[in-house]
């Protein structure tokens, strides 16, 4: 019973571990972002680390990463896009896809857990995923900035499509490679 015990003990350990780590890493990389003279909505590096955190981390452990990332910015720690913070940017023009991002964590996540090293359904994942946190996000910035639908579009979604399928390849093959290695030290 003792080791069992252990065992637990450790397992949780290292799942807190895990978890804060990759809320960490979305912290260093969420505010790095490049702002757009044409929209509100900057290029952010958020939605890269969350990619990384569901590969190395599962939908789960992924997912609850970045719902503690939105807590720490939610109280107002600058972790969020140019390295602001607080209730305020969850329901500013950007706020439907902070939201979103949980989706797309829980969708890629599961894809990636679901098709266990196949990098293309991988990235089938985090594309659909990524389209759920669109769909969020356009519908959000229309309401909030009174935009119609087709300018929420163009400013929130098609400039960022090309450098999104970049950081989807990125994280696809380089999480993929380190998923594996990770796998087979059974450190997941």
């Amino acid at each position: 019973m003792q080791n069992k015990t252990n065992t637990i003990n450790k397992s949780n350990a290292f799942n807190m571990t895990a978890i804060a780590l990759m809320a960490a890493v979305i912290c260093i990389l969420g505010p790095l972002s490049i702002p757009l003279p044409v929209s509100p909505v900057p290029i952010s590096f958020t939605n890269l680390a969350i990619y990384f955190a569901v590969i190395l981390l599962g939908w789960k452990r992924g997912t609850i990463s970045y719902i503690l990332y939105l807590l720490i910015g939610f109280v107002g720690v600058p972790v969020f896009s140019g390295f602001t913070g607080g209730p305020g940017k969850l329901v500013g023009p950007t706020g439907g896809y902070l939201i979103g991002f949980i989706f797309m964590a829980i969708i890629a996540g599961w894809f990636i857990e679901k098709y266990e090293g196949k990098t293309v359904m991988y990235f089938v994942g985090m594309v659909l995923g990524t389209i759920v946190t669109y769909v969020f996000g356009t519908l959000w910035l229309a309401y909030v900035a009174g935009m119609s639908l087709k300018a929420a579009l163009i400013a929130g979604v098609v400039f960022y499509i090309p450098g999104d399928v970049v950081k989807m390849i990125i994280a696809a093959f380089v999480g993929g490679t380190i998923r594996n290695r990770l796998k087979k030290t059974n450190l997941i």
